[in-house]
């Protein structure tokens, strides 16, 4: 007899930002599947039970939970953010098509939560106020010549664009890559923002113009926002600059 699983996003870190749903779905939830920091981020009674795993174990997770859930068991994976942003989902609905036909008859859902980069965009102001578009940096799973061809492309067609997995001890150099490109396609004054644990008692958010921007701003934590010519910096007295990206659009040369 087949069971059910859920797969649950956490929200950026901050408590107060986990959905009202996400907290029914984990209590009501048996056996719990996850990367160690969320896992320890859930306050989980003696019935229930977690199964913590490294974060580059996703698809191994997802079918251990997919294995337990065909069993009959309550099951939830948890995912920081959004688990539909470079996250859980995918990687469950990827061992799902890729399994044995009886996981398919699982029930399954998926239940939204804040990503980063709406936690960093409310901490600076509404630079994802006009069209924007979410590009990993990793080149894990893609090689670097797409990275570098959507970067390009999301430039040159006015998109503000979020930077998830900017960098790693792996990847150092990619992030740095990535500014130079840009600044072949955008003005050097375009905002470049800098959100480090939104939301969470580390937080860091910096903005600086994509002309002084470096790799060593940022670390895994960081979601990095980088403006179009058509984003504005509104200086405010003893405060942080508030960044907007107007709703309409006037055209880069206006």
């Amino acid at each position: 007899m087949s069971g059910r699983l859920i797969v649950v996003g956490l929200g950026p870190g901050n408590p107060d930002q986990v959905t009202p749903e996400a907290l029914a779905a984990v209590a009501d939830a048996e056996d719990f599947f996850g990367y160690f920091p969320y896992i320890d981020r859930l306050d989980l009674r003696a019935d229930q039970r977690r199964h913590a795993s490294d974060n580059r174990a996703e698809l191994a997770r997802a079918r251990a939970a997919l294995e337990m859930a065909a069993k009959g068991g309550k099951v939830c994976v948890v995912s920081g953010g959004d688990p539909g942003v470079f996250a859980m989902a995918a990687a469950v609905c990827e061992a799902i098509d890729e399994g044995p036909a009886e996981w398919r008859d699982i029930e399954f859902s998926v239940v939204p939560g804040i990503t980063a980069m709406l936690a960093v965009a409310a901490k600076a102001g509404a630079p994802l106020g006009h069209d924007f578009c979410a590009i990993s940096l990793s080149n894990n799973l893609k090689p670097w010549d797409v990275i570098e061809k959507r970067l390009i492309a999301a430039a040159e067609a006015g998109f503000v664009m979020a930077f998830y997995n900017p960098v790693s001890k792996a990847r150092p150099h990619q992030l740095g890559d990535a500014f130079v490109l840009l600044r072949r396609h955008l003005p050097g004054e375009v905002p470049v923002i800098f959100g480090r644990a939104a939301g969470r008692p580390d937080e860091a958010i910096r903005i600086v113009p994509l002309s002084q921007a470096e790799s060593g701003m940022a670390d895994m934590a960081t979601c990095v926002i980088v403006g179009t010519a058509e984003t504005k910096l509104i200086e405010r007295d003893g405060l942080r600059p508030l960044v907007y990206s107007p709703r309409f659009f006037k055209g880069a040369g206006a």
